[in-house]
């Protein structure tokens, strides 16, 4: 019996379920996110994209009493590895499939983080194998990882001072603000059935929560709390930034006549939830330094 090769059977699709913390949060948003880390979904993932595109068109690995053949770039990948990866002795490279295999998997499964994305952006690069690349980066978004393959090269996506700004906003103790935060990141982090466009409408709430708190009006929407902000000078807010956001209240509200309103956008993806989700907690952070400087007490 042998194995379907990588021409004729698709990846799979997998469906992975949240757990309470991570759904509520709670679990620190560099573990969320896979900053500095890999998971073990994401780590077999890999593996198995590792598996479908090459590993597979050998196809008799798990049956050693069968003959088996090596087409000859997986041969040619396989010399490189050893010689300009590992940087072993070829004449020290298993000849027989199964134990190479199992070399390689020993290796993979019980490396450092880092070190499984040096071996996928190697072997990703030898030769250049674009369909590779993009099932590597399908499957480091759906698990989260801050990395992505870009130009054939494994780079972060998203910075130390992002996560910082989502974490502090956080840990704010006002329950509104905290509510809408962990609304957003549940929304956006849930692997199995993201909710960007809602995700979004939750950043943008946070921002509105606080400036109601702020404005001394829970009525208000986030542009009356600006301008009665800025109006009765409670405290000094740079003019573009308050434009800014809102306009990204604007473009959030599903009110008639608004021309690019959320519910039209049809292209709404993780980066776009990420970007708002890191904006406005980096403005709520803003406010809570500008407000106790300006002696209001929230």
């Amino acid at each position: 019996m042998h194995r379907k090769v990588f021409d004729k059977q698709e990846p799979l699709k997998s469906e992975s379920m949240e757990l309470f913390s991570q759904r509520q949060g709670i679990k620190p948003v560099k573990n969320i996110m896979q900053v500095n880390s890999i998971d073990a979904e994401l780590r077999n993932k890999l593996w198995n994209a590792v598996g479908f595109c090459y590993w597979n068109q050998i196809g008799t690995y798990q049956f050693p009493e069968l003959h088996y053949e090596i087409p000859t770039f997986i041969n040619n990948l396989l010399d490189r590895l050893w010689h300009e990866y590992f940087k072993r002795p070829l004449d020290t490279m298993p000849s027989y499939w199964p134990d190479l295999y199992n070399n390689l998997r020993s290796y993979f499964y019980g490396c450092e983080w880092n070190e499984v994305y040096d071996f996928i952006e190697f072997i990703a690069n030898n030769p250049v194998n674009q369909k590779f690349i993009d099932f590597c980066n399908s499957n480091l978004k759906e698990e989260l990882s801050t990395y992505r393959f870009v130009g054939g090269k494994i780079v972060r996506i998203t910075s130390d001072e992002e996560i910082a700004e989502i974490e502090a906003a956080l840990h704010i103790p006002i329950s509104p603000v905290q509510q809408h935060i962990n609304r957003a990141l549940e929304l956006l982090s849930d692997k199995k059935s993201p909710d960007y466009r809602n995700s979004i409408k939750e950043s943008i709430s946070s921002v509105e929560a606080i400036c109601k708190l702020i404005a001394n009006n829970n009525k208000a929407t986030l542009t009356i709390a600006l301008e009665t902000i800025e109006k009765g000078k409670k405290m000094k807010m740079h003019p573009p930034l308050v434009r800014a956001f809102k306009e990204l209240y604007t473009y959030t509200n599903d009110a008639d006549g608004i021309r690019h309103s959320l519910k039209d956008e049809p292209n709404l993806d993780l980066e776009d939830a990420k970007f708002m989700l890191v904006s406005c907690s980096a403005f709520i952070n803003y406010l809570i330094i500008k407000s106790s400087k300006a002696g209001i007490k929230l």
